[in-house]
C-alpha cells in the first residue's frame, strides 16, 4: 500500500515546527562564539536591549542555574557524564558555541539583536585535531575540560590480543583507517516552539524530534516540575537520522527561557547553524588488524581506534563507542577478537548520534577485507565466502559475546554475488583495463543489532480505539520523521482487527494523548511497535468478538473478522451472518443495554516489553564504480543491496529506508566533510564547501530480500540505520579496486578527487622511484 503520509507532505499541508504559530509569539536567535577556544571577559547586552522589539538577552547567569536535572534516559541518571552547561560559562569550547538567547519580536529582529551583543574574548589555543588531543597538559596540548586533564572522556579494552598468533600466522594484515567527521544534515533543522503558562504552570512544546515522551521527561526534569505538567507534541519532522535523539543544549535554552518571556517562543535553526553547532558524527581514527591461515581463514580480528567526542558531547554516541569494537568481528565466522579504544575531547562540536553510530566497525573490517584478498592473492568474493557465517550456524556468539540468531549472512550475500553477476562483471572489468579504464568491484557485509531491548528501549505502548462511526484510531508514541511510521502503525492495526486500511487511521507525537514509548531511534519501530499495536489489539480484538458475538447469537469462537466486518464462521446456507463494525460500535456506545451484559468496551491500551534482547538484522552492499585516474572523479555505475530485515510490512518503506541510508553513505564515503583548520575554524559551513550526494551521483538502487524471521511478534526487524552503515566500504572498496593496477589505496576518507589524485601520483612517484631502483641494480 502507498504510504498514508504521502498526500499531506507532498501537497504542502505537512506541519512542521516552523509552521507553528501562537499568539504574541516571540522568536529567538542564539550569539555564538566566533572562536574555538576563549574566554568570556565580558558580555555587554545594553545595545541589544536598547533595540526596539527586543524583550530579553539572556546569558549563562540567566539561567544556566535554573537546572534542576539534565540527565537523559538513553545513559540514566546515574551514569557519569560529561559538561553541558546550556549556555557558555567562563569559556567558549567551539565555534559556534552558544553564548547569549537573545528574544524579540521576530527572527529579523533577534538577528539584528545579536550583532548588538557585545562579547569579550581572549582567545586561547584550542586542539582541533582529537589525534593530536591525547594527553593534554601532559603533552603540551590544550584541555578541553579542566575536569579531564588527559583530554580523554573515556575508554575500554576488551581481551587484549593473541600477539603470539599474529607472529605466526600465514597471513597478517593491517590497515590504518581514518573516517572524516560528516553530519547527518536533516532537510528540517533543529527547531522547537515553548509555551509556559504562567497560571496553571504548564509547559507546551512543539518540537522537531524523534523522542516526545523523552523530551517531555527532560524537560520536566530540567525545569523542576511534574511531568503531568509538560506536554510535547511532535507533528512533522523533516529528518532527524540520530540528530533529533536527545534535546541539545539549545533545547535546554529554550525550555529554560520559556518561563522567563511573555508569550510563546520559538527558535528555528538555520543551516549555518546546524553544520556549525548541532554536533558531529563519525570521525574516527584507528588501526585494524586480521590474521589468516594458509587457506584465508580468519584466525584473529584486532581494532585499536580513537573517537572524536568534540566538546559537548550528548551520551548515545559515546555510550555505542563501544559497539565499534563488540561488532568488529561482523557477520563472519572469527574466532579470536580484541579491541581497544578511546574517546577524547577537541575544540570542536559534540558528538551526536547519526544512523548507526558505531558504523566504523564495518568500514574498517570490510576495507581491511578487500586488502587482505589482494594481499592474499584471492578475490574478496571468495575471501567472505570461506568466512561468512551461514544460517545452519545460529546460534552463533562472536568472540566478544554477541549472541546472533535468527539470521544468516550468507544468504544475503550469496543473493548479492548473484545480482551482480560477479564472474560477468570481472570479464568487463579485464576488458576495461585493456582500454586504458579503471573500473572497480566492492562488497561491504554486515550484521546489525535493531530493536535492542535494553533500558528504556525495552518497552513500548499503544493504544487502539474503535471510534462509535466504527472507524479504528490507533495511538503511539513516534511520529514522521521520513521512516513511514504512520504507514506502519495502520497497516499493523488493520491486520490485528481484521479491518479495512481505509478505516485505520493514527494519532502519534502528542503526549497527551499517547502511550509512553522512547520513540524513533536503534532500528526499533519496527520490531517495538508492532509488538505494542499486537497487545492492545489483541484486547481489542477479543472484545469486538464478544459484542459481535452476543449480536449473532453465536459463541466467540464462531466469529471472525475481516474487511471491517464480523462474521459467524462456516455458516450453513444461505449468505452467512455477519454485523459491520460500524453496526457493533453503534450498539456499544449507543445502545449498550442491548449487549446482554457483555462489556461495551471498544479500547485497549497494551505495553510491550520485549523478551528479544536483539533483532539481528544483515546486508550485502555491492558498488561498481569506474575512477576518471585524470581528474580522480569517480561515477558509480550499479548498486545492489540485499538485506534480511525480516517479513517485511511494507516492501516500498523497506526499500526507501535502505535507499536513504545508502545514499547518506555515499555521501560519506566521496562527498561530505565537516572540515576544520588547525585553529579549529570550520571551513564547510555552507552547502558551498559542504558537500552532498544528488542524484547526479547515485545510480538506481537494485533490491533483493531475504526473510528470516526474528525472535518477536511478526518476525520483525529494524530496517531504519543498515543502509547508511553498509554503503561506505561498499562505495570505498569499489574505488580500491579500480585503483588496484596502479598500487594505490584509499584509506582516508573522503575519496574525494583531489585525494584520489594525489594518491595516484604518489603511487607514481613511488613506481617511477622503485624501477630506478631495480634499474640501478640491473645494470
Amino acid at each position: 500500500m502507498p504510504r498514508v503520509e504521502d498526500t499531506r507532505l507532498l501537497t504542502g499541508k505537512g506541519t512542521f515546527v516552523d509552521d507553528v504559530m501562537r499568539p504574541g509569539m516571540l522568536h529567538a536567535c542564539f550569539v555564538r562564539s566566533p572562536f574555538a577556544r576563549a574566554t568570556i571577559t565580558n558580555i555587554d547586552t545594553a545595545a541589544a536591549l536598547a533595540l526596539p522589539g527586543v524583550h530579553a538577552v539572556f546569558t549563562a547567569a540567566d539561567i544556566n542555574d535554573d537546572v534542576v536535572e539534565a540527565w537523559h534516559a538513553v545513559a540514566g541518571k546515574d551514569i557519569p557524564d560529561t559538561p553541558r552547561p546550556p549556555l557558555a560559562v567562563g569559556e567558549v569550547k567551539f565555534v559556534g558555541d552558544p553564548v547569549a538567547l537573545v528574544v524579540a519580536d521576530s527572527r529579523y529582529l533577534a538577528e539584528d539583536a545579536v550583532d548588538l551583543v557585545d562579547v569579550d574574548y581572549e582567545p586561547l589555543p584550542a586542539v582541533a585535531d582529537f589525534r593530536k588531543a591525547v594527553g593534554g597538559a601532559a603533552a603540551g596540548v590544550p584541555v578541553v575540560h579542566e575536569a579531564y586533564p588527559d583530554n580523554v572522556a573515556g575508554g575500554m579494552g576488551g581481551a587484549p590480543p593473541d600477539e603470539e598468533l599474529f607472529a605466526t600466522a600465514a597471513h597478517v594484515v593491517s590497515e590504518h583507517i581514518y573516517q572524516q567527521m560528516y553530519v547527518p544534515v536533516p532537510m528540517e533543522t533543529r527547531g522547537m516552539v515553548a509555551e509556559w503558562s504562567g497560571s496553571t504552570e504548564e509547559l507546551t512544546v512543539w518540537a522537531s524530534t524523534q523522542t516526545p515522551h523523552e523530551l517531555r521527561a527532560f524537560a520536566a526534569r530540567l525545569l523542576g516540575i511534574p511531568a503531568q505538567r509538560v506536554r510535547v507534541i511532535m507533528r512533522d519532522t523533516g529528518g532527524a537520522f540520530g540528530q533529533k535523539v536527545v534535546p541539545m543544549r539549545e533545547d535546554m535554552c529554550i525550555l529554560l527561557a520559556a518561563r522567563k518571556v511573555s508569550a510563546a517562543l520559538k527558535w528555528i535553526e538555520d543551516r549555518r547553524e546546524n553544520l556549525m553547532s548541532a554536533g558531529q558524527s563519525r570521525h574516527v581514527d584507528g588501526t585494524v588488524r586480521m590474521a589468516f591461515d594458509e587457506d584465508g581463514k580468519i584466525l584473529a580480528a584486532d581494532i585499536d581506534f580513537v573517537q572524536d567526542v568534540g566538546s559537548y558531547p550528548t551520551p548515545y554516541p559515546v555510550l555505542t563507542t563501544a559497539a565499534i569494537g563488540m561488532f568488529f568481528p561482523g557477520p563472519y565466522r572469527v574466532p579470536k577478537a580484541s579491541f581497544n579504544y578511546k574517546t577524547v575531547f577537541s575544540n570542536t562540536p559534540g558528538l551526536h548520534a547519526y544512523r548507526g553510530p558505531w558504523q566504523y566497525e564495518t568500514l574498517t573490517r570490510e576495507m581491511l577485507l578487500d586488502s587482505a584478498a589482494r594481499k592474499i592473492g584471492m578475490d574478496p568474493v571468495e575471501l567472505r565466502r570461506i568466512n561468512i557465517l551461514r544460517g545452519d550456524e545460529m546460534p552463533f556468539f562472536n568472540p566478544n559475546g554477541m549472541p546472533y540468531d535468527n539470521c544468516a549472512p550468507a544468504d544475503t550475500f550469496e543473493q548479492a554475488v548473484k545480482i551482480l553477476d560477479h564472474e560477468g562483471f570481472r570479464k568487463e572489468q579485464a576488458d576495461a583495463l585493456a582500454e586504458g579504464r579503471y573500473i572497480g568491484l566492492g562488497f561491504s557485509a554486515y550484521i546489525e543489532p535493531t530493536g535492542a531491548a535494553t533500558g528504556h528501549l525495552a518497552t513500548e505502548g499503544a493504544t487502539v480505539r474503535m471510534e462509535s462511526t466504527g472507524k479504528i484510531n490507533v495511538y503511539v508514541n513516534g511520529g514522521s520523521a521520513g521512516n513511514s511510521i504512520e504507514t506502519t502503525v495502520v497497516q499493523l492495526t488493520a491486520d490485528a482487527l481484521g479491518a479495512d486500511i481505509d478505516d485505520v487511521s493514527t494519532i502519534q507525537g502528542d503526549t497527551a494523548v499517547t502511550p509512553y514509548g522512547a520513540g524513533t531511534q536503534g532500528s526499533r519501530s519496527a520490531p517495538m511497535t508492532a509488538g505494542a499495536v499486537n497487545e492492545a489489539g489483541t484486547i481489542l480484538r477479543g472484545q469486538i468478538i464478544a459484542i459481535a458475538a452476543q449480536i449473532l447469537g453465536v459463541e466467540p469462537d464462531a466469529v471472525e473478522l475481516a474487511d471491517s466486518r464480523a462474521t459467524v464462521r462456516d455458516s450453513v446456507g444461505g449468505e452467512a451472518k455477519s454485523v459491520s463494525f460500524a453496526d457493533i460500535a453503534y450498539r456499544s456506545y449507543y445502545e449498550p443495554a442491548q449487549l446482554g451484559g457483555v462489556s461495551p468496551t471498544l479500547e485497549a491500551t497494551a505495553r510491550f516489553n520485549s523478551q528479544a534482547m536483539i533483532h539481528w538484522a544483515n546486508a550485502t552492499h555491492v558498488c561498481t564504480c569506474e575512477v576518471d585516474i585524470e581528474t580522480g572523479h569517480v561515477t558509480l555505475t550499479r548498486y545492489i543491496v540485499s538485506e534480511d530485515v525480516g517479513p517485511m510490512i511494507n516492501p516500498n518503506v523497506v526499500e526507501g529506508q535502505v535507499a536513504g541510508g545508502t545514499v547518506q553513505g555515499i555521501g560519506g564515503a566521496l562527498l561530505e566533510h565537516l572540515a576544520y583548520d588547525d585553529a579549529g575554524n570550520p571551513v564547510a559551513s555552507t552547502f558551498v564547501d559542504y558537500l552532498l550526494p544528488t542524484a547526479t551521483e547515485v545510480p538506481p538502487i537494485e533490491f533483493g530480500h531475504v526473510e528470516i524471521p526474528g525472535p518477536g511478534v511478526g518476525g520483525y526487524k529494524g530496517a531504519g540505520e543498515g543502509g547508511a552503515i553498509g554503503s561506505p566500504p561498499a562505495v570505498i572498496n569499489a574505488v580500491n579496486d579500480a585503483l588496484a593496477p596502479l598500487g594505490v589505496t584509499v584509506t582516508q576518507l573522503p575519496a574525494s578527487p583531489a585525494a584520489i589524485v594525489a594518491l595516484i601520483e604518489a603511487g607514481g612517484q613511488e613506481r617511477s622511484d622503485r624501477g630506478i631502483e631495480q634499474a640501478g641494480k640491473d645494470h
